[in-house]
């Protein structure tokens, strides 16, 4: 098998030992906020793991669309994948310098833990998942799409991320050039407060140029102005 299904075996593996850690627990509540969990997951996990109703593009961890396609295709049901997430999230892989095969530890606790499990069971490996369509023309939904909005505060997206700078605050003075730059290469410029390496690097490369131009534009016309 090539290198890069690597993960997907990994995190196979712990779907089967996370199932045997369900026996006799509930799971599937129906009291969860999928919406929440969204934003909470494209804030905590979507730099690590791909998932396209999210729009992640996270490389480190494995697809997770990918896994649970399997382990949909397999029959499991998404209850039993919500019980599975939860275990994963609550007591992950040991910490190693491999972050293929490691997770840190309390990433979302309570509520915060059950709104992700809940949200990743709904879209993981579902077939033809997609961000949901938002208003604010072609570079509002390049915003939503790459999950932009669950890092940064943007008004004019209705967005409240705080993983990353408020663009409301940050944004308002620069030059189109200046917010690329901030896009395509995150660690050029790090707003004080804030660490470095934690904005995907690869937005280059996973947005098409015009669409890149459309959003730069949403930012350029709407940071600050509302």
């Amino acid at each position: 098998m090539p290198e890069s299904l690597t993960p997907i075996r990994l995190l196979s593996s712990l779907l089967a030992i996370a199932a045997i850690a369900l026996v006799g627990a509930g799971c599937g509540t129906t009291d969860n906020d999928i919406a929440r969990g969204r934003l909470l997951f494209i804030e905590k996990c979507g730099s690590c793991h791909v998932l396209s109703e999210a729009a992640t593009t996270g490389t480190q961890g494995p697809s997770l669309d990918a896994a649970f396609a399997q382990a949909r295709a397999s029959g499991m049901d998404s209850d039993t994948i919500e019980g599975i997430v939860a275990v994963q999230i609550e007591f992950p892989r040991p910490i190693t310098d491999n972050p293929s095969i490691s997770m840190p530890a309390k990433l979302v606790e309570g509520q915060d833990l059950e709104d992700v499990a809940a949200y990743v069971a709904k879209f993981a490996g579902v077939p033809g998942a997609a961000p949901p369509k938002v208003t604010g023309g072609p570079g509002a939904q390049v915003f939503a799409n790459n999950g932009c909005g669950g890092c940064h505060i943007l008004a004019a997206a209705n967005s409240g991320g705080t993983t990353g700078p408020d663009l409301d605050k940050v944004l308002p003075g620069q030059s189109a050039a200046e917010i690329e730059q901030s896009i395509v290469d995150p660690n050029a410029k790090v707003t004080p407060g804030y660490p470095s390496n934690v904005m995907p690097s690869n937005f280059q490369q996973v947005i098409p140029p015009d669409q890149l131009q459309q959003l730069v534009k949403f930012l350029l016309d709407n940071a600050g102005k509302k």
